[in-house]
Protein backbone atom coordinates (compact mmCIF):
# COMPACT_ATOMS: atom_id res chain seq x y z
CA UNK A 1 0.00 0.00 0.00
CA UNK A 2 1.48 3.71 -1.21
CA UNK A 3 1.21 6.49 1.45
CA UNK A 4 -0.76 9.75 0.09
CA UNK A 5 1.58 12.55 -0.32
CA UNK A 6 -0.26 15.97 0.06
CA UNK A 7 0.50 18.70 -2.85
CA UNK A 8 2.81 21.52 -1.64
CA UNK A 9 0.30 24.26 -1.27
CA UNK A 10 0.11 27.32 -3.81
CA UNK A 11 0.12 29.57 -0.86
CA UNK A 12 2.95 28.95 1.15
CA UNK A 13 5.14 31.56 1.14
CA UNK A 14 8.07 31.51 -1.08
CA UNK A 15 11.65 31.27 -0.06
CA UNK A 16 14.26 31.94 -2.38
CA UNK A 17 17.25 30.18 -2.63
CA UNK A 18 20.55 31.13 -0.46
CA UNK A 19 22.20 31.28 -3.57
CA UNK A 20 20.33 33.21 -5.30
CA UNK A 21 19.99 35.93 -2.23
CA UNK A 22 23.74 36.50 -2.01
CA UNK A 23 24.44 36.84 -5.42
CA UNK A 24 22.73 40.30 -5.37
CA UNK A 25 25.47 41.31 -3.53
CA UNK A 26 28.03 40.72 -5.96
CA UNK A 27 27.52 43.91 -7.77
CA UNK A 28 27.53 45.96 -5.23
CA UNK A 29 30.86 44.52 -3.86
CA UNK A 30 32.87 44.85 -7.31
CA UNK A 31 31.58 48.41 -7.42
CA UNK A 32 32.81 49.04 -4.15
CA UNK A 33 36.38 47.27 -5.08
CA UNK A 34 36.70 49.43 -7.90
CA UNK A 35 36.21 52.76 -5.78
CA UNK A 36 38.89 51.87 -3.26
CA UNK A 37 41.81 53.39 -4.50
CA UNK A 38 39.95 56.58 -6.14
CA UNK A 39 38.36 57.17 -2.69
CA UNK A 40 42.02 56.58 -1.07
CA UNK A 41 43.76 59.08 -3.42
CA UNK A 42 41.13 61.46 -3.30
CA UNK A 43 40.30 61.27 0.08
CA UNK A 44 44.87 61.94 0.55
CA UNK A 45 44.29 64.94 -2.10
CA UNK A 46 41.70 66.86 0.66
CA UNK A 47 43.83 66.28 3.30
CA UNK A 48 46.46 67.77 1.84
CA UNK A 49 43.93 70.36 0.63
CA UNK A 50 43.22 70.87 4.38
CA UNK A 51 46.70 71.44 5.50
CA UNK A 52 47.54 67.87 6.06
CA UNK A 53 50.86 66.05 4.64
CA UNK A 54 52.08 66.38 1.32
CA UNK A 55 51.44 62.63 0.12
CA UNK A 56 50.62 62.91 -3.32
CA UNK A 57 52.89 64.51 -5.69
CA UNK A 58 52.36 68.54 -6.08
CA UNK A 59 49.70 69.70 -8.34
CA UNK A 60 49.78 73.49 -9.65
CA UNK A 61 46.22 73.93 -10.90
CA UNK A 62 44.97 72.04 -8.06
CA UNK A 63 46.57 74.58 -5.46
CA UNK A 64 45.62 77.22 -7.95
CA UNK A 65 41.89 76.59 -7.86
CA UNK A 66 40.80 74.07 -5.27
CA UNK A 67 37.41 74.03 -5.14
CA UNK A 68 36.38 72.25 -8.54
CA UNK A 69 38.64 69.24 -6.61
CA UNK A 70 36.70 69.39 -3.41
CA UNK A 71 33.16 69.18 -5.09
CA UNK A 72 34.34 66.21 -8.08
CA UNK A 73 35.76 63.85 -4.88
CA UNK A 74 33.27 64.86 -2.33
CA UNK A 75 30.00 64.01 -4.60
CA UNK A 76 32.19 60.95 -6.67
CA UNK A 77 32.71 59.59 -3.50
CA UNK A 78 28.97 59.68 -2.43
CA UNK A 79 27.82 58.64 -5.73
CA UNK A 80 30.16 55.60 -6.49
CA UNK A 81 29.17 54.24 -2.46
CA UNK A 82 25.33 54.87 -2.07
CA UNK A 83 25.41 54.18 -6.11
CA UNK A 84 26.73 51.00 -5.33
CA UNK A 85 23.84 50.22 -3.12
CA UNK A 86 20.75 50.91 -5.83
CA UNK A 87 22.02 47.62 -7.52
CA UNK A 88 20.41 44.83 -5.57
CA UNK A 89 16.80 44.13 -5.79
CA UNK A 90 16.42 43.07 -2.57
CA UNK A 91 17.03 46.78 -1.22
CA UNK A 92 14.60 48.75 -3.77
CA UNK A 93 11.70 46.10 -2.53
CA UNK A 94 11.87 46.62 1.14
CA UNK A 95 13.42 50.14 1.41
CA UNK A 96 11.66 51.98 -1.68
CA UNK A 97 11.69 55.14 0.58
CA UNK A 98 15.69 54.77 1.02
CA UNK A 99 15.72 54.02 -2.95
CA UNK A 100 13.97 56.76 -3.93
CA UNK A 101 15.88 59.38 -1.39
CA UNK A 102 19.37 57.93 -2.28
CA UNK A 103 18.58 58.06 -6.37
CA UNK A 104 17.55 62.04 -5.95
CA UNK A 105 20.84 62.26 -3.95
CA UNK A 106 22.69 60.46 -6.84
CA UNK A 107 21.49 62.42 -8.88
CA UNK A 108 23.02 65.51 -7.52
CA UNK A 109 26.21 63.83 -6.68
CA UNK A 110 26.52 62.53 -10.57
CA UNK A 111 25.53 66.07 -11.78
CA UNK A 112 28.33 67.56 -9.56
CA UNK A 113 31.06 64.62 -10.85
CA UNK A 114 30.18 65.35 -14.26
CA UNK A 115 30.28 69.28 -14.12
CA UNK A 116 33.21 69.98 -12.03
CA UNK A 117 35.20 67.16 -13.76
CA UNK A 118 34.16 69.23 -17.06
CA UNK A 119 35.07 72.69 -15.54
CA UNK A 120 38.97 71.21 -14.94
CA UNK A 121 38.85 69.69 -18.13
CA UNK A 122 38.08 73.16 -19.57
CA UNK A 123 39.61 75.43 -17.33
CA UNK A 124 42.47 73.94 -15.37
CA UNK A 125 45.99 75.21 -18.05
CA UNK A 126 48.21 72.16 -19.43
CA UNK A 127 46.74 69.21 -18.03
CA UNK A 128 48.95 66.29 -18.43
CA UNK A 129 47.30 63.53 -21.16
CA UNK A 130 47.49 65.45 -24.50
CA UNK A 131 44.69 66.32 -26.99
CA UNK A 132 42.88 62.47 -26.71
CA UNK A 133 42.22 62.56 -22.37
CA UNK A 134 41.33 65.77 -23.02
CA UNK A 135 38.99 64.91 -25.58
CA UNK A 136 37.98 61.83 -23.69
CA UNK A 137 37.14 63.56 -20.90
CA UNK A 138 35.05 66.04 -22.24
CA UNK A 139 32.83 63.24 -23.76
CA UNK A 140 32.93 61.07 -20.33
CA UNK A 141 31.57 64.00 -18.61
CA UNK A 142 29.24 65.10 -20.76
CA UNK A 143 27.57 61.37 -21.41
CA UNK A 144 27.45 60.93 -17.49
CA UNK A 145 25.54 64.41 -17.66
CA UNK A 146 23.67 63.52 -20.44
CA UNK A 147 23.09 59.90 -19.05
CA UNK A 148 22.26 61.19 -15.35
CA UNK A 149 19.19 63.49 -16.69
CA UNK A 150 17.72 61.02 -19.82
CA UNK A 151 17.35 58.66 -16.39
CA UNK A 152 15.72 61.22 -14.20
CA UNK A 153 13.10 62.52 -16.84
CA UNK A 154 12.34 58.36 -17.24
CA UNK A 155 11.89 57.77 -13.91
CA UNK A 156 9.96 61.32 -13.52
CA UNK A 157 7.55 59.72 -16.31
CA UNK A 158 7.55 56.24 -14.44
CA UNK A 159 9.31 54.50 -17.70
CA UNK A 160 11.38 52.57 -15.45
CA UNK A 161 12.25 49.82 -18.18
CA UNK A 162 13.90 52.51 -19.91
CA UNK A 163 16.30 53.12 -17.44
CA UNK A 164 17.06 49.16 -16.95
CA UNK A 165 20.69 48.54 -18.47
CA UNK A 166 20.78 46.09 -21.76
Amino acid sequence: MTQYVAPRSRTAPHRPRRGREGSSWRVPTGLLALTIFPLIAGSLRLLELAGGPQVLPTNPRVDASPAPVVVHVVSAAVYAVAGAFQFPARIRRRHRTWHRRAGRVLILAGLLVAASGLWMTLFYPGAPGGDLLWTVRLVAGSAIATSLVLGFTAVRRRNFAATAPG
